[in-house]
């Protein structure tokens, strides 16, 4: 994920020094907790899931966009998803294959052919796009449960990440009005030279599970905004809030065939998606295993490629920073989403002469993060999305014990029979070669390492073949430029962390990814550049004779 709106709420709101597990009292145990709810009544979901279905009147069957039109797949297969924080069914969406690829590809090169999407003012696609904006922000509650039942998410979280999502449409609303070319009549007398950007054509746009509905918008709504036509594949695990946004377009009054969503598996959908010789552009948010194949993929073709990876990103915390700010900053930044975003600050650097103190103090806030039911508004940690990557989350953190490190804090499963949890988890004696320190746990599993001088520091941040991001914590502004300039990833943060606006542009170096999204020339990157030269008068210079 991404840099944090400025209007999401803040990382650094106070909770009462309670259980970390919302809608119950305190108790001694976070893990105890879970255990002796179902020992005291087998047959009864914990407490804090009994109010999990209030508002959730029935689980919905999502139908494919294709051309417009709602419809199912040919071979009638549906998904399922089960809430990953109350084990019960939320959604269902028909199930896209190879043939539902064909035929919305086809939609979307039509729409971009013959259709007025392509052809329309720029104030006209303009306000189209401040329409959707609107309607998604008068069905912000409901998008946001949407992705907190399917995600594991906390519901306030949600909500400000579709608040985000809002700015970001009305951001790229503004743009779409700001595309321009260049002219040249320094040439001669004789010539005139013309730059226009043309839309690139048909995109595909795949998301990830962990942001569905703020990912999808950092994508779509500039991609239309130049006038190309898109389909779209969300996580086969967090469809439903993306078939919403699938509807507001066409309420908003965009064309049919304009955009297309279609739900399933990696190979059945993005797969042909990707090597689609009508597609021109393929725009991708996953991991970078994922990243690799999708890229070779899209040589086969020479497609444009655009993808925001993976990352390892490092906070960096000196004795001169204010130290209660920056604790509070390691906390949000090892344990935002559970963890579970590619932005995540995995790695805390930190100055040897605090480290003690220091860590204390991250350990003390720790305690009193909220993890549990993502529909109760004090949560900060939801659930894992499914038991699969708690395992492999799980194997990491005993991996690193086995190398030498050691569970300065949480480190457990909390254990509910309704879904899937991990307690905040600190690691210290973290060596920078250790599997912990370089690869990409996307858990709520902070890796403590130290440093002596800012050669050191810089030195642990950018061993990893990863550079997303970064944050450096200190009162000096010489530590915070040599530190800003010397790591390698494409944001820094300074004596913040995960902040965002969609003014600025997003990516990363090395593995975490190619090209930029957001920022003011994110409308250009879903165009290509078409040279036009003018003569006047007789022709010059001939050739033959």
């Amino acid at each position: 994920m991404r840099p944090r709106p400025k209007r999401w709420p803040a990382a650094s709101s106070r909770l009462p020094a309670t259980s970390r597990l919302a809608s119950e009292p305190s108790r001694p145990s976070r893990s105890r907790h879970f255990q002796e709810a179902r020992a005291n009544n087998p047959d009864e979901r914990p407490p804090q899931h009994r109010h999990a279905r209030r508002g959730v009147s029935r689980t919905k069957t999502y139908r494919l966009l294709i051309d417009g039109k709602h419809v199912d797949a040919r071979d009638g297969r549906i998904l399922e998803r089960k809430s990953p924080g109350h084990g019960f069914t939320v959604s269902r969406y028909a199930q896209a294959g190879e043939a539902e690829v064909e035929a919305a590809v086809q939609a979307g090169h039509k729409a971009f052919e013959t259709g007025p999407w392509p052809r329309m003012k720029a104030s006209e696609r303009a306000a189209i796009l401040f329409r959707t904006a609107d309607l998604i922000e008068a069905r912000l509650e409901d998008i946001a449960r949407l992705d907190a039942l399917e995600s594991g998410k906390p519901i306030a979280q949600a909500r400000g990440e579709i608040g985000g999502a809002v700015d970001i449409w009305r951001y790229a609303a503004s743009l779409a009005r700001t595309l321009h070319g260049e002219s040249y009549a320094n040439l001669g007398d004789a010539m005139l030279g013309v730059v226009v950007r043309e839309p690139i054509g048909v995109v595909s746009i795949i998301t990830p599970w962990n942001f569905p509905f703020l990912i999808v918008s950092q994508k779509l709504p500039f991609a239309l905004a130049a006038g190309c036509t898109a389909v779209v594949k969300p996580s086969e695990m967090t469809s439903a809030s993306t078939f919403v946004l699938g509807d507001i377009l066409l309420e908003a009054g965009l064309p049919a065939g304009v955009v297309n969503i279609l739900a399933g598996l990696g190979a059945d959908v993005g797969a042909p998606m990707v090597s689609h010789p009508l597609v021109e552009m393929v725009s991708f948010t996953g991991s970078t295993r994922v990243g690799k194949m999708t890229m070779a993929s899209a040589a086969q073709s020479l497609k444009k490629v655009s993808m925001e990876l993976g990352g390892k990103n490092g906070q960096i915390v000196f004795p001169d920073a204010d130290l209660e700010a920056a604790a509070d900053a390691a906390v949000f930044g090892g344990f935002f989403n559970a963890g579970e975003c590619c932005n995540a600050g995995s790695r805390l650097i930190v100055h040897e002469a605090i480290a003690d103190d220091f860590l204390d103090a991250v350990k003390a806030l720790t305690s009193r993060v909220t993890v549990g039911d993502p529909l109760d508004d004090r949560t900060k940690v939801g659930a894992m999305i499914s038991s699969d990557h708690l395992a492999k989350v799980t194997d990491y953190v005993a991996a690193a014990a086995n190398e030498g490190s050691n569970v300065y804090s949480g480190g457990k499963q909390l254990v509910s029979n309704a879904g899937q949890y991990l307690d905040p988890t600190i690691l210290r004696n973290v060596t920078e070669n250790m599997a912990i320190a370089r690869e990409e746990v996307f858990g709520p599993v902070l890796s403590v390492l130290t440093f002596e001088t800012i050669e050191k520091a810089l030195h642990i941040a950018n061993n990893t073949p990863y550079g997303l991001s970064a944050g450096v914590w200190s009162a000096s502004i010489d530590t915070c430029m040599s530190v800003a300039r010397g790591v390698r990833s494409g944001t820094v943060w300074v004596n913040t962390f995960m902040e965002g606006y969609p003014e600025l542009p997003f990516g990363g170096y090395k593995q975490s990814g190619l090209g930029r999204e957001l920022g003011k020339r994110a409308v250009e990157d879903y165009t290509e550049e078409k040279t036009i030269q003018f003569h006047r008068g007789q022709r010059t210079g001939w050739w033959v004779g």
